[in-house]
């Protein structure tokens, strides 16, 4: 008769001690994958080049690959001529107010646009330059009458004939619709753009230029 040997206790209890810490290993494992799975965000669809598919990135990948390459497109060049020449009729407007406004709030905030406003052409132009684009497309430049909020040629016209409050009230209305023309373009190349320096400065004009038109409202 053959007797089978049961093992000591604690070596038992060692082996399911064992088995229980796996088993909390393998939770434990379980929750971490789904905290990181949660923690990456959702999947962003990015447009392949042309003639490729389109491919999937996690919302990680699609930021680090924007830090990793931040070239300019042709929104952002394109915005960056544009708002030069939007930028500069601003400053056109802003030149005829020391003459013909009578409100010291009026020449105030005309100063404050101008300060602004004239930097941020600089900006532009250098960033151009550093990019090696040239200011004019071809040379021929962007048409004043496809960018929203300027200010046509009758209307300008009519600021420069125009005097004291009624060039207060005609300046704040063209400027007003001037200003929110940038903050539609600013916030239009946030979405289409692909460059850091373009976004940043979009950023400064949709809140320079929103804060200018709720003052301006109230001296309407």
């Amino acid at each position: 008769m053959h007797y089978r040997r049961v093992p000591p206790l604690s070596v038992v209890a060692a082996g399911l001690t064992a088995l229980a810490v796996l088993g909390l290993v393998g939770c434990d494992s379980g929750t971490d994958d789904t905290k990181s799975s949660a923690a990456s965000g959702p999947s962003v669809l990015a447009p392949g080049a042309p003639g490729e598919e389109n491919r999937t990135l996690s919302a990680e990948e699609a930021s680090r690959q924007r830090a990793e390459d931040d070239s300019p497109n042709s929104a952002d060049v394109s915005y960056a001529r544009m708002m030069i020449g939007h930028h500069a009729q601003a400053l056109e407007m802003t030149g005829l107010v020391p003459d013909r406004a009578e409100s010291p709030k009026i020449i105030g905030l005309a100063e404050r646009i101008a300060a602004a406003q004239g930097p941020e052409i600089e900006a532009m132009r250098g960033w151009l330059k550093n990019h090696g684009k040239p200011e004019r497309d071809d040379g021929h430049g962007h048409d004043h009458a496809t960018m929203p909020g300027m200010a046509t040629t009758a209307q300008l016209k009519q600021l420069r004939a125009a005097d004291g409050k009624a060039f207060d009230q005609l300046f704040l209305t063209l400027m007003m619709t001037h200003h929110q023309g940038a903050v539609t373009m600013s916030t239009e190349v946030k979405g289409q753009g692909n460059n850091i320096w373009i976004e940043e400065m979009a950023d400064d004009v949709v809140a320079q230029q929103t804060s200018e038109i709720s003052r301006m409202r109230d001296l309407l």
